[in-house]
């Protein structure tokens, strides 16, 4: 399958601070791709480079061949990513179907469309909830809320930082299905993913970041053969 995203030798900084160190790996269209390594790896700035809201100083970042890295983010999303973060970041004072609504775009051409109730479908739990304020809801179903908010704007890429964060196990499970049912439907998927277990269960492709670059890019079955990666790069 072609790439649907490519970076290239990626430097980001934070001021003085060189995060990304000449990062580069691919996603291939239709794949779930998860950037594993410990915290302060790079991980998270990948994905806000990616997106626009981190801008790297040097480098390529290829949305379908399409140079994307000088972009702002608007223009970003608008060709067909979409970004969930870890901070979750729903409008609190807004209640459920009032988040899921401000989420709703055209999308890029192509891209798989989405209802608010195919998202009722992935998370009953907000259906209940439909007429609560945003900020009363757990952290569980405000992080369901996020991702379905941004699944209505029907991107062909969407990043997920973080996914399963101080969620309940049930949640973790619910949340792992639904994106793998999500990239079934044709959506690419980046996933920043502490917990191994889930990471490994749903990729198609992992890469393992380090002091701000790639150590090792492969299938989930070839990581576990690499206990050295593992320990170095990945245990706590």
């Amino acid at each position: 399958m072609p790439n649907i995203l490519e970076l290239r030798d990626v430097h980001t900084y934070y001021d003085k601070s060189h995060v990304l160190q000449g990062t580069t790996f691919h996603v291939s269209e239709g794949q779930i791709v998860s950037l594993l390594g410990r915290n302060g790896s790079g991980r998270s700035t990948t994905m806000k480079s990616v997106c626009g809201m981190v801008p790297p100083r040097s480098g390529s970042i290829l949305f379908r061949g399409k140079e994307i890295s000088r972009m702002k983010s608007f223009s970003i999303c608008r060709q067909g990513i979409a970004f969930v973060p870890e901070e979750r970041e729903v409008f609190k004072n807004l209640s459920v179907d009032e988040n899921l609504y401000m989420g709703v775009q055209k999308g890029a051409k192509g891209s798989p469309h989405w209802t608010i109730d195919q998202m009722f479908g992935y998370f009953p739990k907000l259906k209940e909830r439909r007429n609560t304020k945003a900020g009363s809801l757990s952290g569980g179903e405000q992080q369901m809320l996020t991702i379905c908010r941004s699944l209505l704007g029907n991107p062909l890429l969407i990043l997920v930082d973080e996914p399963t964060e101080g969620l309940a196990p049930q949640v973790v499970t619910a949340v792992g299905e639904a994106i793998q049912d999500i990239n079934s439907c044709g959506v690419s998927v980046l996933l920043v993913e502490q917990k191994l277990t889930i990471a490994m269960k749903i990729s198609h492709q992992v890469c393992v970041m380090g002091h701000g670059e790639i150590v090792f890019e492969g299938t989930p079955d070839e990581l576990l053969k690499r206990q050295d990666i593992i320990d170095e790069w990945i245990a706590v």
